[in-house]
């Protein structure tokens, strides 16, 4: 029998924690500062010598770029937040309408609010002894599956008493998650008031040094695209399916072709009709709702495009959500 002056235990759970990038708090200069600092701050993220990166971060980016950027949150951003923390928000309660009562499901973001610690910290209060986190990139990538593993294993160490946690794998290749690229994708498709000629599949850029270091980021784009447009073809066999990578940064070379120049390109070589998905990202953000979305139509009409579309990610659709359910439930085998 508990003692009468022992301290409240919750009963125990299992929890479900889903995590995506981050976001600032605000669309403003300052907010923005203080999430751009984070982030670029993680070695894994920028993997230049601190010498030589440290005057240029605090130096000239952070003092040039959070205005920028803040004017450009400040076009996507909405009355529930940026898109980025608003639909991972809205999956996680989705996500715990599928899962039922016997699961808890939260969210947090690798840079910004809610952290990761704070979550993991707040999941354990509610007694979920039993944890999957779980990363939602598709692809690998030492710059955002790697550094959300560091920063769970980073609140672990805090912990004394530690919840026992699984890991979602990337599921960039799995059979579930092209099915729902390929149902939302054709859907959207479908609803367009114009006929595509070309589809451009636009995944985040790295620096093509992460390529030649061994991270599978690259390879793995390029898998899902061939599935997805293998997936496509047979109800649109005359779509032309281009893979490119977009915001590039600084002066080093990034994976190539680039996004903005291949819309360019396009456009100035005659296609007038073009739609363009990110099929890397779970949920619609800065770089698919203002880069992709506003400056790419600029870029391709420009050009002498006619028609564009920058159709939507998966988010809380209903071919996005069921392929999460069936993901999360696959590794919660054995404890539910």
């Amino acid at each position: 029998m508990r003692p009468a002056d022992h301290p409240p235990v919750a009963p125990p759970r299992v929890g479900v924690l889903l995590v995506n990038l981050g976001t600032p708090d605000a669309p403003t200069p300052a907010a923005v500062r203080r999430y751009l600092k984070e982030f670029l701050s993680d070695r894994r993220v920028v993997e230049i010598p601190r010498l030589v990166w440290w005057p240029i971060l605090n130096g000239i980016i952070l003092n040039t770029r959070p205005r920028k950027s803040a004017h450009a949150y400040g076009q996507v951003w909405g009355p529930d937040g940026s898109p980025l923390a608003a639909i991972t928000k809205a999956q996680a309660a989705a996500l715990q309408v599928r899962l039922g009562d016997a699961v808890q499901v939260g969210w947090a973001m690798r840079y910004g609010n809610p952290a990761v610690s704070a979550e993991l910290e707040r999941m354990k209060a509610a007694g979920c002894e039993r944890i999957l986190f779980a990363p939602l990139y598709p692809q690998y990538s030492g710059a955002t599956t790697a550094t959300a593993t560091d920063a769970l294993g980073a609140a672990l160490a805090a912990m004394r008493w530690q919840p026992t946690v699984r890991s979602l794998p990337p599921y960039y290749d799995d059979p579930a998650h092209i099915e729902a690229l390929r149902a939302d994708t054709a859907r959207q498709l479908a609803g367009l008031d114009f006929t595509p000629e070309v589809l451009l599949l636009s995944f985040h850029g790295m620096p093509e040094r992460t390529l030649h270091l061994g991270d599978p980021y690259h390879c793995q784009c390029r898998k899902t695209a061939r599935l997805l447009a293998e997936a496509l073809a047979p109800d649109y066999p005359a779509l032309r399916i281009e893979v490119t990578f977009q915001s590039r940064f600084g002066r080093a070379k990034w994976l190539e072709p680039a996004t903005d120049a291949v819309l360019a390109a396009e456009g100035a070589k005659g296609t007038r009709r073009l739609a363009i998905a990110a099929p890397g990202f779970s949920a619609d953000c800065l770089e698919t709702r203002e880069e992709l979305a506003i400056r790419g139509k600029e870029q391709f009409v420009a050009a002498g495009g006619t028609h564009f579309a920058a159709l939507d990610c998966l988010n809380t659709g209903e071919s996005g959500m069921a392929m999460l359910e069936a993901l999360v439930r696959r590794e919660l085998g054995g404890w539910i």
